[in-house]
């Protein structure tokens, strides 16, 4: 493992490629921007490191010697809601939906410029500190027997198990527990944090990721699509 530590209170970004050039110019990059970084040559030796720490944000290389990087998100995204941008070479856009299917929140092809891999992890970290239940200082939302805690992206099933969504779920899922029983259309929700410059059906992949973590048996689908308008969240909402 690579280290280049700044102050505590910095930002913390974990990468794992195999290639230390990849990690070297990473590592450069998040110094300009008074960033820490984290280098790991595996997906063993992230998982680890993972266990003892909570970073800001991950950069997953997909091409890993000891884990296929797809299989790494959904491992990372099972344990917790930290913001994941994928680096790869695979450029193909079944690629790209099946990372955001996953719960990536960036895809970025190499070649690359490290400076917009940063630029792009600070857009996420701001978006996911600007979402609006935390400037209303509001801890839960419960719906249908269901909760979501905005601070943590933890939404927990009537049944108390717990999920986490990806920075640009949670943005999405907020957006529409903030306006139960309205159509927000594609366009209002892009603006509101769906934006994924890599994909243009991002709204609808993470709709789709975010229906499939509410679906239960004999019960109708909470979040509808409103075909030629959007989507709509068709429940009341009490907020507390």
């Amino acid at each position: 493992m690579q280290t280049r530590s700044l102050q505590a209170a910095k930002r913390t970004v974990f990468i794992v490629d195999d290639e230390p050039e990849i990690g070297n110019l990473l590592l450069d990059a998040l110094l300009q921007f008074e960033m820490e970084g984290k280098v790991f040559a595996t997906a063993a030796q992230m998982l680890t490191a993972l266990s003892l720490e909570t970073p800001d944000a991950c950069i997953v290389d997909l091409g890993l010697p000891d884990m296929e990087g797809m299989a790494l998100i959904n491992e990372i995204r099972r344990r917790s809601s930290v913001p994941i941008i994928v680096l790869s070479a695979r450029g193909h856009s079944t690629d790209r939906v099946m990372g955001l299917e996953l719960g990536a929140d960036d895809y970025v092809v190499k070649p690359f410029d490290p400076r917009e891999v940063v630029a792009r992890i600070r857009s996420i970290l701001r978006r996911s500190s600007d979402l609006p239940s935390k400037k209303a200082s509001v801890d839960c939302a419960r719906f249908e027997g269901w909760s979501y805690q905005p601070a943590s992206h933890c939404l927990t099933s009537p049944e108390g198990e717990e999920t986490f969504l990806s920075t640009g779920e949670a943005t999405l899922l907020e957006a529409l527990l903030r306006a139960p029983k309205r159509v927000l259309s594609r366009d209002y929700l892009l603006e509101h944090g769906g934006r994924d410059e890599s994909l243009d059906r991002s709204i609808d992949v993470r709709i789709s990721r975010i229906r499939k973590k509410l679906n239960r048996k004999n019960e109708p689908a909470h979040i509808r699509t409103i075909y030629g308008s959007g989507y709509m969240l068709a429940c009341d909402v009490k907020w507390s």
